[in-house]
């Protein structure tokens, strides 16, 4: 049997604060193959936490355990940090949420990139250069050769987040991981940031993890959709039947958009249940 892409099970994560030990995943579990998921909860369900879990991006001190936590069927957990340091950006990448705060500021454009590929592919500044040139052409960045001499402060929030994109994608990952690449972006920006991902992603047959709180989006873009609350999932389901949803949670998530062919006085506020931080239906 072919190992999924990505497996959790029974994943973990406990943080120090001052008042003890917080526990932020409580058991996550999915599987996903080459496609496009999404992980959706309020701020605070464990969404970029997870991310992180799976890409031991983590504080100092943290405590992660698991049953299984695994890369096309390659343990994540055990190896050293110096094992799992070569697996990201080569094997998965990450787009974060806001440019301004992901990118080097002392670095111009052609630096950063220029660094992910000789990180990750070998070879001189001059092969560097070209590929930097070529990833910003592959992201749709008009006048590549002007950009690729700008520093981040120079940058668009759109054109920031491109060449997030175009770094992630660089050393050609088989899981891309994009945690809320649309939200510091105005309305007409977020199509087209998301068409991108999208059209890299068939592209190249990649699997794509979408952090998001947008249910509507994750509804038009994604295949699967996993509902997080409180460090724990609630509900999976085709993207397709996210309107259908049968757990309280994901219809209370529902019921609290806003819909312009349904007039109301005041928006209904979510109901949340003690019993779903415990793993209760």
């Amino acid at each position: 049997m072919t190992a999924p892409l990505l497996a959790l099970d029974d994943l973990r994560l406990a943080l120090p604060g001052a008042g003890g030990w917080a526990q932020v995943l409580r058991g996550i579990g999915f599987r996903m193959g080459r496609e496009r998921v999404a992980l959706v909860g309020e701020s605070g369900s464990g969404k970029s936490m997870t991310a992180r879990a799976i890409m031991r991006l983590l504080p100092r001190g943290a405590r992660i355990a698991a049953k299984t936590l695994a890369l096309d069927g390659r343990d994540l957990l055990a190896p050293p940090e110096s094992e799992v340091a070569r697996l990201r950006g080569k094997r998965i990448g990450l787009v974060l949420q806001d440019p301004r705060h992901a990118l080097n500021p002392v670095l111009t454009v052609g630096a950063f990139l220029g660094e992910v590929w000789r990180t990750h592919k070998g070879g001189g500044r001059a092969e560097a250069r070209d590929a930097a040139l070529g990833a910003l052409e592959r992201v749709r960045i008009r006048e590549p050769g002007r950009v690729i001499g700008a520093y981040p402060h120079e940058l668009s929030g759109g054109m920031g987040q491109r060449v997030m994109i175009a770094a992630a994608l660089m050393p050609e990952p088989d899981l891309l991981i994009a945690d809320e690449p649309t939200s510091a972006l105005d309305a007409s920006i977020q199509a087209e940031i998301l068409a991108l991902i999208e059209d890299a992603v068939a592209t190249r047959g990649m699997g794509l993890l979408l952090i998001s709180h947008d249910l509507p989006l994750v509804g038009r873009y994604c295949d699967r959709v996993v509902v997080l609350h409180g460090g724990r999932v609630m509900e999976e389901i085709a993207a397709k039947d996210l309107v259908h949803a049968r757990h309280p949670y994901t219809r209370g998530l529902l019921a609290c958009l806003p819909r312009l062919s349904v007039r109301r006085d005041r928006l209904p506020v979510l109901d949340r249940d003690p019993a779903w931080a415990e793993g209760a239906p």
